[in-house]
């Protein structure tokens, strides 16, 4: 029975220190969950595990899970999609303890493969989770930088995963060899490491194939069975397979191996030439090449040819490659593209210019546009030096405080003081007219009482007069 299970299962970490090449990983997670454990959450009470697959992400959490005696509450993509799947499992797990008092631990695998639309309410659902949980949530995806993910990436502990070196990996394989029995040969657990690509998953399903088929690994078993994976490349991947590549087509298939959009990439790129490159002149040869792949794009977008993409990858990956005469390689950190990232931090601004530029052109009859490029930018003036104006255009058009915000800027604090003196003015004759009117209506009531009044008297005293017979004269009243 024991030769039935897959050796990725049998051969799994059972302690931390077992998950091999991952020490940025570990120096970051362990930290985080000893806070949970000592009662005392983390301001973050997720952590997001990212990197390529078969690298250690979930080999991790069950290694740690086993370490300190903590329940692990798994569930992958294909068991949580919709709202109604999170909080039948995962927000029961999250809230209570287990039978037996144990801490538990959340494995939420695979969040990259929620779909935004079709898996409606998901996302929304775990953020829910992650803000009510009292047990520690780690969340596994490949490729976390999709704009749906945003909110998770904020609400998380980021923590990266690296493809495993072929060190790394030759290590694991030769220790399973010894730990079966299995006859086997350096070189060819070397090339097994080689084709992998960093996958230790991968490596031992082959080792595991090749072992139980021929009962023993050589090198020309190898060659004959085992073929390369075709990776999808990260960013930090395919810049650093970009830049090391001797061979154009190298640059070509780093830069054609990766999930990233076409402009994406060349961001990726254009970000990172002054980081890899010392000598001016390779920069300048590189940023060249770039500006020619984005031209090439742009005329792609008014065109549609896309029969010119080819010249985009070429330009963009032996181009800026090869740039490189006098600069010598050297290990550079690479940076995330400032421009995607201003994007994301100012995304709450535009919606705000786009939803008062919609207010504004209704009321003038004008395009949003027209507001946006004529309107806006006078008005900013407007509320940054006259917040008394400001005031009362902004209680005319009946604006939010958001809106108010974007115009107003530093001088928001100002312009709010005038709108609620005018706001109080507006009440004040409002309130000095009906008190005006009640006096008017009390005084009038007193008078028509008294003259009732007076009436009944006079009418009293004549019939007193007429029963004592003395005269006849009646007063009436005036």
């Amino acid at each position: 029975m024991s030769q039935r299970i897959p050796w990725v299962i049998k051969y799994r970490p059972k302690r931390i220190a077992d998950v091999a090449n991952q020490d940025q990983a570990k120096e970051k997670f362990i930290p985080w969950l000893r806070q949970w454990l000592q009662g005392r959450p983390p301001e973050k009470k997720a952590a997001l595990f990212y990197g390529p697959a078969g690298v250690g992400k979930t080999s991790l959490v069950e290694a740690a899970a086993h370490e300190y005696g903590l329940e692990l509450i798994e569930m992958n993509a294909s068991d949580f999609r919709r709202k109604e799947d999170i909080e039948r499992i995962a927000k029961v797990a999250a809230t209570q303890m287990s039978l037996f008092g144990r801490r538990k631990i959340i494995l939420l695998d695979e969040v990259d493969g929620i779909s935004g639309t079709a898996d409606r309410g998901g996302l929304d659902a775990i953020l829910e989770l992650i803000k009510i949980t009292k047990h520690p949530i780690v969340m596994t995806a490949n490729d976390p930088w999709d704009q749906k993910l945003r909110p998770l990436r904020e609400a998380s502990l980021m923590i990266p995963f690296n493809r495993l070196s072929e060190r790394y990996v030759v290590q694991v394989l030769k220790r399973i060899c010894a730990a079966e029995s299995i006859e086997c040969e350096d070189a060819a657990l070397k090339y097994i490491a080689q084709r992998c690509e960093g996958d230790l998953r991968s490596a031992i399903n082959d080792l595991q194939a090749i072992a139980e088929g021929y009962g023993k690994v050589t090198l020309d078993i190898v060659r004959n069975l085992v073929v390369s994976r075709d990776r999808q490349y990260t960013p930090w991947e395919m810049l650093r397979n970009l830049f090391m590549s001797k061979y154009a087509w190298q640059a070509k298939r780093a830069v054609t191996h990766t999930d990233l959009d076409y402009e994406t990439i060349l961001q990726w790129i254009n970000e990172n030439i002054p980081n890899q490159y010392t000598d001016p002149e390779d920069v300048w040869r590189a940023f060249e090449s770039l500006a020619r792949a984005d031209m090439y794009l742009g005329r792609i977008k008014r065109t549609l040819s896309w029969d010119l993409l080819s010249y985009v990858f070429d330009l963009a990956g032996p181009g800026v490659a090869l740039a490189r005469k006098k600069s010598k390689f050297r290990w550079a950190k690479y940076s995330f593209p400032q421009k995607i990232m201003l994007l994301a931090k100012t995304k709450e601004m535009r919606e705000v210019r786009e939803t008062l530029a919609d207010a504004i052109a209704k009321r003038i009859h004008t395009s949003r546009t027209t507001v946006k490029r004529e309107v806006l930018p006078y008005l900013m003036i407007i509320f940054r030096e006259r917040p008394d104006y400001a005031a009362r255009i902004a209680i005319g058009y009946n604006l939010t405080d958001n809106m108010i915000k974007y115009l107003a800027g530093p001088l928001y604090s100002r312009v709010k003081e005038h709108i609620n003196m005018l706001l109080l003015r507006m009440e004040k004759p409002a309130t000095a007219s009906t008190r005006v009117e009640t006096r008017a209506t009390q005084i009038q009531t007193k008078s028509e009482e008294a003259s009732t009044s007076k009436a009944r008297r006079a009418t009293r005293r004549s019939s007193r007069r007429r029963r004592k017979g003395g005269g006849t004269q009646t007063t009436l009243p005036l």
